[in-house]
């Protein structure tokens, strides 16, 4: 390989525009670093310093230490390598003839150091090289350059690491005690203390500073029995989305993120789950997104020092949503037409059949309410209804819609998660939530997040990460995301929950909605205003269940603070924020309604009720048995065995309906009559897979189902 001295040198700014830190730095939107990640672990090096950033204690005593007549010398001091020549000849220990020029041009030279070459001629190339270097650079960018190469300790290499890794202050900063014991390291950077010290003390009596020594052992023993600081000593306010960002040493990448909301935020979470403490729960998560923009505003992954696993993101982790899924249920009845926001539906005890025996869903209270609005139904989130209206639905296109509104994690059908999909037993991402609820603010139109100015700049790509990618798409009519939203800012509406005043009772316009997961192992709070969507989960990252702590409890009251940061605005010159009631949009009647009261149904009280166009109605009364019937069993994908050694004549299968047969009512068998419909029809069943439908006298299918009959294999017992 050519020596250093026969090839080209680079220029100062060559250098230290070459310089890379091991760190790489994420910024707020207004350039504030708010996090830090370590990407080389080879060594810690922090930025380039300027000369004049670093204190003039430190140059005084590197010179004094390794370089006397730096200021005089043209790249090699002759006088003392003619000294070391004599001291080499008489077999005298003495201080090298290096001068900091030589040493920088080594360190320039990536071979030698790596090699730690240490020939005669390896000296000679260096001194060659020095000679060249002042012909080019000058005395202080040689100095600079210097400090900022040199390996002081350990994996601290610059005069930046080693200044804040050891002594936890910048360069500047730095005292003569201090600037002793760096330049001591120069010469030996693993040494121990006392040597360390004794050198640093005799630097110091050279420089006539002897009444430095006396504390100097101590000093020395304390600073490098380890590393006390962090070098870097950013603020760790967005650590798991600068996990997801940064990719490069040095880089400096910009975010959308609002520093004092990101810190108010994570301080938020913090004090609330120190409130929780008893209860058992230690993590949360929040997610803050600008309506229009899709820009994040806040990422905070986890509780920091509150949690066991402070590095799992629950931001992008999938838990169970928990009732946070009902709005979606809802918005898409109501787009269908299969509801209206004054449809009434029975909150009453329910047993469904499913392939894998009965379903029995059950409200947060233990009491059912009997005949309510769907608006009441949704405000106050009770699962009877919200199954009801599934089935209504339908699983499958529940859970095509939702994939529309980004939930990518659903990647079975809607029968594989079955009728628990109405109360959010499916897993979802903090993430995708918030952006969903963002698609309600947005008239019910998608589109993609952002975490930095540069769109493609996703923190993640791929599976489970669709809130980044994606064209914009209407994935609800405007008209059903409009009473979803109206029904989730109504107070009255949820009063019967969570009372007039609860922490979803915002003094300006939002909509939100909670949700608790079973075993209470996750709790939610996502909502939004007319500006900005905040979601919120509350739980632990290991699954351990919590004491007694719902959505309202837990995730809730950070919501509402988070909220209320946003729009209070301060003292400071953040402006206040109003959010006024959205306008409804083309296609919505406003109609007063009056609920019809019978021995079975205790009215509402009447109230000014939003129809899509169609819809409206003036008078509300419960529905006819024959829009409520639904085949009760055999399920939607059942599976049925056979047994040979019972008599085929006594497996014949009950068909049930929900509710009582209409006149005229039939059962369709696989596309042929299979009798009159009624609760004690008992069918022969064939091998194989078979459709069930029940029609009207008019031919009309109401509903159907398929399923699954076996014959299992085996030899009769003889008797």
């Amino acid at each position: 390989m050519p020596s250093l001295s026969a090839m080209a040198l680079p220029g100062f700014s060559e250098v230290r525009a070459a310089h890379r830190p091991s760190d790489a730095w994420l910024l707020a939107r207004d350039g504030t670093p708010i996090a830090a990640l370590r990407l080389d672990r080879t060594v810690r090096r922090l930025p380039w310093v300027p000369l004049g950033e670093i204190a003039p204690a430190l140059r005084r005593a590197v010179l004094a230490s390794e370089d006397k007549r730096f200021l005089e010398h043209a790249g090699v001091d002759w006088q003392a390598a003619a000294a070391g020549a004599w001291s080499n000849l008489r077999h005298e220990k003495t201080r090298g003839a290096s001068t900091i020029s030589m040493q920088l041009a080594g360190l320039l030279d990536a071979e030698s150091r790596r090699k730690g070459r240490r020939k005669l001629v390896e000296k000679l190339d260096q001194a060659a090289a020095a000679l060249r270097l002042e012909q080019s650079w000058s005395k202080n960018q040689i100095l600079e350059a210097y400090l900022n190469l040199a390996p002081f300790r350990g994996e601290l290499e610059g005069v930046a690491a080693m200044s804040r890794g050891l002594f936890g202050k910048w360069p500047q900063g730095l005292d003569e005690q201090e600037a002793a014991l760096a330049a001591a390291l120069l010469r030996a950077p693993n040494a121990g203390a006392a040597v360390v010290a004794r050198r640093a003390c005799a630097l110091l009596r050279e420089m006539r500073r002897e009444a430095l020594c006396h504390d100097l052992d101590a000093v020395a023993a304390t600073t490098l029995a380890n590393v006390l600081h962090r070098a870097d000593q950013t603020p760790p306010l967005a650590p798991h989305l600068a996990q997801k960002l940064l990719t490069r040493p040095g880089e400096r990448r910009r975010s959308t993120l609002d520093a004092d909301l990101q810190r108010f935020a994570d301080e938020t979470l913090r004090r609330h789950l120190r409130a929780l403490d008893k209860h058992k729960v230690e993590d949360g998560a929040v997610l803050v997104a600008d309506n229009a923009t899709g820009e994040i505003l806040a990422w905070v992954g986890s509780s920091g020092e509150l949690s066991d696993a402070a590095a799992v993101d629950g931001v992008t982790a999938l838990r169970q949503a928990g009732s946070t899924l009902k709005p979606f249920l809802y918005g898409m009845a109501f787009a269908r037409r299969d509801l209206t926001a004054a449809s009434l539906i029975e909150d009453a005890p329910l047993t469904l059949a499913t392939g894998n025996g009965l379903y029995a869903p059950q409200n947060y209270e233990p009491e059912h309410r009997g005949w309510i609005s769907a608006r009441t139904a949704l405000a106050a989130s009770l699962n009877v209804p919200a199954v009801k209206t599934l089935v209504r639905l339908g699983a499958d296109e529940f859970q095509q819609g939702l994939r529309r509104f980004g939930f990518d994690s659903l990647t079975e059908s809607g029968d594989w998660y079955g009728y628990s999909l109405a109360l959010g037993s499916a897993d979802v991402s903090l993430l995708a939530l918030a952006n969903a609820y963002r698609t309600l603010a947005n008239a019910g139109r998608w589109s993609a997040l952002r975490a930095t100015p540069d769109a493609n700049a996703a923190p993640c790509r791929g599976e489970h990460c669709g809130a980044f990618a994606g064209a914009p798409r209407q994935a609800l009519a405007a008209t059903a995301s409009f009473l979803v939203g109206d029904i989730l800012a109504d107070r009255a509406a949820r009063a019967g929950s969570f009372g007039l005043e609860s922490w979803l009772a915002t003094p300006y316009w939002s909509a939100a909605k909670t949700g608790t997961s079973k075993d209470m192992r996750d709790n939610w709070c996502a909502g939004y205003s007319r500006r900005y969507t905040v979601a919120v989960w509350v739980g632990n990252a290991s699954g351990a269940a919590m004491h007694e702590v719902s959505g309202i409890a837990g995730a809730a009251p950070v919501w509402r603070e988070v909220m209320d940061w946003l729009h209070r605005g301060d003292d400071a010159g953040r402006r206040r924020t109003p959010s006024a009631p959205p306008a409804a949009p083309p296609g919505l009647i406003a109609r007063d309604v009056r609920f019809e009261s019978s021995p079975r149904v205790q009215a509402e009280p009447p109230r000014r009720e939003w129809f899509i166009a169609g819809t409206e109605r003036s008078i509300v009364r419960v529905a006819a048995q024959k829009s409520l019937a639904r085949i009760r069993y055999p399920a939607q994908g059942t599976v049925i065995a056979l047994d040979p050694d019972i008599p085929p004549g006594r497996q014949r299968l009950p068909l049930q309906l929900s509710s009582r047969a209409e006149t005229g009512w039939q059962w369709r068998m696989d596309g042929k009559p299979a009798g009159r419909a009624g609760r004690s029809n008992r069918w022969l069943p064939q091998p194989g897979k078979h459709r069930l439908a029940l029609v009207d006298a008019t031919e009309v299918e109401l509903d159907a189902v398929s399923f699954e009959v076996r014959a299992l294999r085996g030899k009769r017992r003889d008797h």
